[in-house]
C-alpha cells in the first residue's frame, strides 16, 4: 500500500467509537472490520482525494468497511471498469456498502444498466441486492433517459420479488417503488408490476412477494404520490 493509503487507514482507526460500531450494528452493517466512523468525517477525507482511482484500488483491498465506503467516494467512475465492477460486487457483504458503492461510483458508469440486469440473476443475496439498488438509482439519477428505457426492470424484478431474504426483498420494493415514483407512464407499470407479484404470490405463498406487492402499492398508489406526479 502506498504512504496515502496507510496514513488514511490510520486517519480512520482514530475517528472510529465503539458507539459508532454499536449503532451500526443496530442498522444490520456488518461491522467484523469497521472502525465505527461516522459519515461527515469520510466525506470529510473525500472531498481531500477525489477521483483517484489507484487510491480508491488500494482503499477497497485494505478490506476496512470505512476504507470500502471511501473508495466509493474518491474513485472516478469514468476509470471504472466492468472487471473492477464485478470482482468488487463479490465482496459485497453489508447493505451499506452495497448501496453506497452502486450509488455514487457505478451508477454513473456506462456499464449500469448492463449489470443490473446481470447481477439481479445472481443467486448471491448482496449480488442480487446490488442489481436492484442499481435499478433504483438509476431510476432516481438517469433524468435524461427515455422512460421506455426502465420497462425491462418490470419483469427482472418480478422475477426475483418472492427472494425471502431480508435485504433482496426489500431491495425489490426499493427498485420498484423508485420506478413507480419516476413519471406517471412507470406509476402505472410498476402498479401493474405490483399487482402481478400479488397474484403471483396468491398462488406460490411467497411471503417476500406479498409483502415487496403491498409496500410497493402502498406508496406508489397513494394520493401523495399521485398528486406529486400529477403536477
Amino acid at each position: 500500500m502506498s504512504a496515502t493509503s496507510k496514513a488514511i487507514i490510520k486517519q480512520l482507526k482514530s475517528l472510529g467509537t465503539d458507539k459508532n460500531l454499536a449503532g451500526m450494528a443496530r442498522f444490520g452493517i456488518a461491522t467484523e472490520k469497521a472502525f465505527g466512523v461516522p459519515h461527515p468525517a469520510l466525506h470529510a477525507i473525500a472531498r481531500q482525494h477525489r477521483k483517484d482511482h489507484a487510491l480508491a484500488l488500494e482503499l477497497w483491498e485494505s478490506g476496512y468497511h470505512e476504507a470500502r465506503l471511501l473508495a466509493a467516494f474518491v474513485d472516478d467512475p469514468k476509470q471504472v471498469t466492468r472487471k473492477q465492477m464485478d470482482a468488487w460486487v463479490r465482496d459485497f457483504h453489508s447493505w451499506d456498502i452495497c448501496d453506497t458503492v452502486t450509488g455514487h461510483l457505478f451508477e454513473p458508469t456506462p456499464y449500469a444498466f448492463d449489470k443490473a440486469y446481470a447481477w439481479t440473476r445472481s443467486k448471491r443475496e448482496f449480488v442480487r441486492r446490488a442489481g436492484l439498488a442499481m435499478m433504483a438509482w438509476l431510476a432516481v439519477h438517469r433524468k435524461q433517459e427515455p422512460e421506455e428505457t426502465f420497462v425491462g426492470f418490470f419483469a427482472a424484478i418480478e422475477a426475483v420479488a418472492d427472494d425471502e431474504r431480508n435485504f433482496v426483498k426489500k431491495a425489490s420494493s426499493w427498485a420498484l417503488r423508485q420506478l413507480g415514483k419516476r413519471s406517471k407512464f412507470l406509476n402505472k407499470q410498476a402498479a401493474a408490476s405490483a399487482r402481478r407479484i400479488a397474484a403471483a404470490a396468491e398462488q406460490s405463498g411467497s411471503k417476500a412477494a406479498r409483502w415487496v406487492a403491498a409496500d410497493v402499492l402502498r406508496e406508489i398508489t397513494s394520493e401523495k404520490t399521485l398528486a406529486r406526479l400529477a403536477r
